[in-house]
């Protein structure tokens, strides 16, 4: 064979090789990715919206409508808001009390004798002095990769003085049905500070109907300055929620009862939901009390155990001047076929490890 004939063979040959690998570089397609995170700062409606795979799992609201800054609304993987749209967007069916519930918050009832937990634009002018104002300052970092956004906010009285400097770092991650919140709050007291023991706490969410627990009576509530608000008796079509904690409470039992993790599973739109709420060892108070109403009030209050064990306990926490506390605590979100108890152990055991 001449030298020419060879050469030309072997062109041929790298050529179709070339071919081939072209070829195959077009069927062997990236993988979608998954799981993916992503942050969305709107300043002029002072929000950052929270993605997963470009689909709105919450966003971070500090636009004053509320006196403290909240995640709202709070949406499934499958895109089924959990949330009680009132009062930042009514909907037809569910409860108008409570205008201080809204979304997922962080906020006290007795803070040197000022009322954070009951504020809202319902408070007459003439009372606003009771009431203290949770005031976001800034955002300090967003991280994609970790799906962390961390921000700076005050604890400030009617005449806005600060009494705690917050620093709170919210992490949020996806896997299949199952999103979570992991909230990391740093109190620094800038002066000698008292939580006296108040049932009006901590971390809480206020759920849409179809997971409140049904009932057809109407109820009467007494805030911690003695204000009365009725829950009205409504339509229980649709209505299914029910609590279980981790030591096996069950509907309005867990109101006022400690455990380490509650869960409010129901349906929303037919499709079985949970959210559930995760107190963490290192916290004060663990493991903590839970305020945990039938109407779809639910959260954990580490710091109220003078009333929810009727005088059997009493903590009256405080900081002195300088002095900081952190809290921990994870909060679940599942759509989908319902969970057991040992999923939530399992859950619960890897998020005591951090």
């Amino acid at each position: 064979m001449s030298k020419i004939k060879f050469s030309y063979i072997l062109v041929l040959v790298v050529l179709c090789s070339c071919k081939e690998k072209v070829k195959k570089g077009v069927v062997a397609k990236a993988e979608p990715k998954t799981n993916e995170i992503s942050f969305i700062s709107d300043k002029e409606n002072r929000k950052v919206d929270v993605l997963m795979d470009g689909k709105l799992f919450t966003s971070y609201l500090y636009d004053g409508t509320t006196p403290k800054p909240v995640l709202y609304p709070v949406v499934t993987n499958s895109g089924k808001k959990i949330t009680r749209g009132f009062p930042l967007e009514p909907t037809p069916g569910e409860r108008v009390d409570h205008p201080h519930h809204v979304g997922i918050w962080f906020n006290y009832g007795d803070v040197n004798g000022l009322d954070f937990w009951n504020n809202s634009y319902a408070i007459p002018d003439e009372e606003k002095h009771k009431f203290g104002t949770i005031q976001h300052q800034e955002i300090l970092d967003t991280n994609a990769d970790e799906g962390t956004l961390k921000i700076k906010a005050n604890w400030n009285g009617p005449n806005n003085k600060t009494l705690l400097e917050e620093t709170t770092t919210f992490t949020f991650s996806q896997e299949g049905s199952m999103r979570k919140i992991v909230r990391n709050t740093t109190l620094k007291a800038l002066e000698d500070v008292s939580f006296k023991d108040n049932k009006e706490g901590m971390i809480a969410i206020r759920v849409t109907r179809g997971l409140e627990l049904p009932s057809d009576k109407p109820s009467l509530f007494t805030d911690s300055n003695g204000i009365p608000t009725e829950v009205k008796a409504l339509n229980n079509e649709g209505v299914k929620g029910d609590y279980l904690t981790s030591e096996g409470k069950t509907g309005e039992d867990a109101w006022g009862t400690r455990a380490k993790w509650t869960t409010l599973y129901g349906e929303v739109d037919q499709e079985p939901v949970s959210v559930t709420i995760m107190d963490h060892p290192k916290n004060v108070g663990y493991p903590t009390y839970w305020h945990a109403r039938g109407y779809g009030l639910f959260a954990a209050n580490p710091l109220g155990q003078e009333v929810f064990s009727d005088g059997k306990e009493k903590l009256n926490f405080s900081l002195a001047k300088g002095e900081t506390v952190t809290f921990k605590y994870a909060v679940l979100v599942h759509s989908g076929d319902p969970l057991d108890k040992n999923a939530f152990e399992n859950y619960f055991s890897d998020f005591a490890k951090n």
